[in-house]
């Protein structure tokens, strides 16, 4: 199947000096911009807007606390403002994966290309 990931810049828009550039792997399972909690303070100051159960793939239960208003950037995609979720991980090799969920992938009209293993570009939201 392969794994698709994409270069993310996430900002916050009251301090745009605060960022955080990464590359983050398309997860259609997740749905927020999913960061390790490890880089919360490089945002700066975000509302908190509460903490939310989770349930990861092998059906451990984890705890994240959403944050936001954030500006997320797919690279080759229009910036989107979102919410981005914070969670306890363990860096693998010294470094994180974080995982960029379909809310923001729908807000940036960003659609999966399975077979070219890319994010392509789809030409209308759906309201549907």
């Amino acid at each position: 199947m392969g794994r698709i990931a994409s270069f993310v810049t996430i900002e916050n828009p009251a301090d745009p000096e605060k960022r955080i550039e990464c590359d983050a792997l398309i997860d259609t399972g997740a749905s927020h911009m999913i960061l390790p909690g490890a880089w919360r303070k490089r945002l700066g100051d975000l509302r908190e807007l509460g903490p939310v159960e989770m349930e990861t793939a092998d059906q451990t239960p984890l705890e994240g606390t959403v944050c936001g208003p954030v500006q997320i950037q797919i690279e080759g995609f229009r910036p989107v403002f979102s919410e981005v979720v914070f969670v306890d991980m363990k860096p693998e090799d010294g470094s994180y994966e974080p995982l960029l969920g379909y809310i923001p992938l729908e807000q940036s009209q960003a659609a999966v290309d399975m077979l070219g293993h890319r994010l392509i570009h789809v030409k209308r939201l759906d309201l549907k």
